[in-house]
């Protein structure tokens, strides 16, 4: 049922975002040298790394971190960078992934694969068993400002409360969350 929900959605996000999607692509383009894409090794189920795309928001050339990470993170961020990520439409690009089945609309935000202790974390409480998420519980719970064992007490959370409606209010907190431009550092 998940699987359907989320090729269903997807079809029709790529549909009616596709010129905005397009418009993101030829500003990040105009805006900064190098590619409007930026392709990321991601960990996905079972532990299994994955090709995620989002929309360069950073410098090319800058290192492959999680961003907390990045002392000034902002002197990385291209001129439209900052907006790209409060809106969350640096994030667009990974309906592809959900349509190839690597992700879900919902579930645990994908690692970066040298993110260590959260891949470990995760695998200890059986979190690594989930599809990533464009979105998930800790997203709408801090996003950026929490914690890795929070993080991960949340996604374990997730996972014993996952279903249908669980997964529509998650939908719906993260629209909340991206209009109010909650939990985004940079």
């Amino acid at each position: 049922m998940k699987r359907l929900f989320d090729l269903a959605l997807a079809c029709v996000a790529t549909l009616v975002l596709a010129i905005p999607v397009a418009v993101v692509a030829v500003a990040v383009r105009l805006t900064s040298p190098g590619p409007a894409l930026y392709w990321s090794d991601r960990v996905g189920r079972n532990n299994k790394i994955f090709k995620m795309p989002k929309f360069r928001s950073m410098h090319v050339g800058t290192p492959t971190v999680a961003t907390h990470l990045l002392t000034n993170a902002e002197t990385y961020l291209t001129p439209i960078g900052s907006f790209l990520r409060r809106s969350s439409l640096d994030e667009l690009p990974q309906l592809w992934n959900i349509l190839r089945g690597d992700m879900s609309f919902v579930g645990p935000r994908p690692a970066l694969f040298n993110q260590k202790e959260l891949i470990a974390m995760r695998t200890q409480v059986d979190v690594h068993e989930l599809l990533p998420g464009l979105t998930g519980w800790a997203q709408v719970n801090g996003r950026d400002e929490l914690p890795i064992p929070q993080k991960v007490k949340l996604d374990a959370e997730y996972k014993a409360r996952q279903s249908l409606w669980f997964d529509l209010r998650i939908l719906w907190l993260t629209f909340v969350k991206v209009l109010r431009r909650e939990g985004v550092t940079h």
